[in-house]
């Protein structure tokens, strides 16, 4: 086998670190926070031969299974996941072994291998122990409940785009949520969990899951993929293009039920009462699947069963940050959501908050919101047809959704109430949208100049 690939590769990830000294060195010029709390050259988040990165995501029937993805160094090649009916002994008893599909990753923090088990067969509304095996020992024991019957309430939490500081800023918001709806079964991710692309790639990851703590083992979590996690082939050539990052399809292990065009990163799931539908908005706009991703929406919610639909995708159809225009989501997509009266569209990408409706109708609502402290400036189409609107707030969200309604709720960080509303829906299946006024706390602006590295086009890096 040659060695000119692995020379580029050495070089490539020296080159990587160079540039994010250079990036650390100016932030600290400017008086700006550095993305990552790791110092140059550190291997704080490298692969050992204990189990890392542990994470649980709902299989296409929430009520009968899950999956898990975890990480290892390369010393591990086919750990076993072990999974038992939870109980109040701490002897578990015999648990029941599931051997994992590996597959390996080179960073800037060496080689690791990552790893999936799926675990199918379950009973609904029901509490299971589960763990993973690492190099000569385990993981902790973790509690996830499987989703419910349609009939029975669900809470869920949405987050924005955490991207930038993870666990500097991005790990209070996380806490703030699981501490305003301990009963969450289910975690929703806008995309742009990490900024990537500074040479720190395998870092920000290891801070995301630092700044999640537990929530990834006992709440069931299902992301959008944004565009930084893409990366830019041949950047600044002919031959420029946008391709999958390679963190992507390792580090969840999401239903494999997406469309051909995007199968890594299109995928729904049912989960008490509601269909969710996730979509590759970056493969949409930048890779030509727009139509693909149309066709395999409109049959996924054709045959709904449930009362209710959710679409969970990054880019806005409505962005409410100037100069953005998703043009083709809207062309292609929207037409979608529209005729199956979708619900709610959960969004991201514009760091700010904005919510709007469509017609006379109660649905879809669609909103956009951030979690992370990378904090963008509000459009004036943005606040002539949104609102609420907002600017320089991290937020969470919380669902609380039964057969007849839907309540959602956006929080600060500090847990105040920013919007909310509640959709009812009646027995001949109409719904109408009854907003949440009482509590709810001003609208906020940004209202710095600009950024401290001089940006007058973000309110904060």
């Amino acid at each position: 086998m040659s060695r000119v690939p692995a020379a580029l590769t050495a070089l490539t990830m020296a080159l990587l670190l160079c540039s994010g000294s250079a990036l650390a060195k100016k932030d600290a010029e400017t008086g700006a926070e550095p993305n990552t709390q790791v110092p140059a050259g550190s291997r704080h988040y490298a692969a050992t031969g204990f189990p890392d990165r542990l994470v649980a995501s709902p299989a296409q029937d929430a009520a009968r299974g899950f999956s898990v993805a975890w990480r290892t160094d390369t010393s591990v090649k086919a750990p076993v996941l072990e999974w038992v009916l939870a109980g109040d002994s701490p002897d578990v008893g015999t648990p029941t072994r599931i051997t994992a599909t590996t597959q390996a990753l080179t960073t800037e923090l060496g080689a690791s291998h990552h790893h999936r088990a799926d675990i199918t067969g379950l009973q609904p509304d029901t509490l299971y122990l589960w763990r993973v095996q690492g190099q000569n020992t385990w993981s902790a024991w973790n509690q996830l409940r499987t989703a419910g019957r349609a009939d029975q309430p669900l809470t869920l939490l949405y987050f924005g785009d955490t991207q930038n500081k993870n666990l500097s800023h991005v790990s209070r918001v996380m806490r703030a949520g699981i501490k305003a709806a301990p009963d969450a079964r289910l975690s929703l991710f806008a995309g742009d969990l990490v900024s990537g692309g500074d040479g720190q790639d395998d870092s920000e990851w290891g801070e995301w899951f630092a700044a999640a703590g537990w929530l990834p083992q006992e709440t069931a979590v299902a992301p959008a993929i944004g565009n930084h996690e893409y990366f830019e082939e041949f950047e600044d050539t002919p031959q420029e293009r946008r391709v999958l990052g390679r963190h992507w399809p390792v580090t969840f292990a999401l239903p494999r039920n997406g469309v051909d065009a995007a199968d890594t990163s299109t995928y729904w799931f049912d989960y008490q009462g509601v269909r969710i539908a996730v979509l590759d908005g970056t493969s949409a706009l930048d890779l030509g699947t727009a139509k693909a991703q149309a066709a395999w929406l409109d049959t996924v919610l054709a045959d709904n069963p449930h009362p209710w639909s959710i679409v969970l995708l990054h880019q806005p159809f409505y962005s409410p940050r100037e100069g953005r225009e998703n043009t083709e989501l809207r062309d292609v997509l929207l037409p979608v959501v529209r005729r199956h009266q979708v619900d709610l569209v959960l969004q991201g990408h514009d760091h700010t908050y904005g919510r709007r409706g469509e017609g006379q109708g109660a649905t879809p609502q669609f909103v956009v919101t951030v979690a992370g402290p990378k904090q963008y400036r509000l459009s004036d189409e943005a606040r002539a047809t949104m609102a609420p609107v907002g600017e320089d707030t991290q937020l969470f969200q919380v669902l609380k959704i039964d057969p007849s309604h839907l309540r959602y709720e956006a929080r600060t960080v500090t847990g105040r109430l920013y919007d909310g509303f509640e959709l009812t829906r009646g027995t001949d299946g109409r719904k109408q949208k009854t907003e949440l006024t009482q509590g709810r706390i001003a609208p906020r602006d940004c209202t710095r100049a600009q950024t401290l590295k001089g940006r007058a086009d973000r309110c904060w890096e």
